[in-house]
């Protein structure tokens, strides 16, 4: 899978994915993470790439124009025919794990991320097929967002993560509840045992265990998901 990143810090992308899971998943070829610098395809010298907004206001506006022809660039260096282009936004719907799921299916994303007061409206309507929120509050830029959305869809992708397992038993990866309780070594630490029945070496009675844990602690903390 290969994720295009329109932004004006093309740094932080690079670097974000160069470490830990994702950057061994770009090394192995299972992920390209490509950035591509909007300041790039500014008219003028000065790579500006925000304006004052018409009608008057705070803020800045990014502009149309450096975005659009970044979008271009981006888009001539995919294979696929019409790859989502997601821009990452406090008014998007927000992100899910059903939804990062449904994304590890494609081949091929283009992300804009935003800044200042967000993009020149009209960017949004002639190119952005879908906008993503990975949250209820606001940023000071696209980049971590899309880091996140870039984390959350990489890891469901075959072989980034070694065993499909991994992802399959976590939260939200099934009907919406939140994982169950995990132990390792030592047995015993500051007078709190594991569970005496993940000692058992029962799997069907740890499978039950679990299931009823997973309930347990999404009824306390987080009930809006039941």
């Amino acid at each position: 899978m290969t994720f295009h990143v329109l932004t004006l810090f093309p740094e932080m992308i690079a670097e974000a994915t160069s470490h830990s899971i994702l950057g061994r998943a770009v090394k192995a070829g299972l992920l390209s993470v490509n950035p591509v610098n909007i300041r790039d395809f500014a008219v003028n010298k000065y790579g500006q790439a925000d304006d004052s907004p018409y009608g008057g206001g705070a803020g800045m506006v990014m502009m149309a124009q450096p975005i659009y022809d970044a979008y271009l660039h981006a888009k001539k260096a995919t294979t696929s025919p019409a790859p989502p282009v997601i821009y990452l936004s406090p008014q998007g719907r927000v992100l899910t794990q059903q939804k990062a799921q449904a994304l590890s299916a494609e081949k091929e994303i283009i992300l804009i991320c935003g800044h200042y007061e967000g993009l020149d409206e009209r960017i949004i309507e002639e190119i952005v097929s879908e906008e993503i929120s990975v949250g209820d509050y606001v940023l000071t830029g696209g980049e971590p967002a899309a880091l996140v959305l870039i984390d959350a869809v990489s890891r469901l992708l075959p072989g980034v993560l070694g065993k499909e397992e991994s992802h399959q038993n976590e939260s939200f990866s099934e009907g919406n509840l939140l994982e169950h309780p995990h132990y390792t070594r030592p047995p015993v630490f500051m007078g709190r045992e594991v569970p005496e029945v993940l000692l058992s070496g029962h799997h069907g009675k740890i499978e039950e265990w679990r299931r009823e844990k997973a309930l347990e602690r999404t009824r306390l903390k987080r009930p809006d998901l039941l």
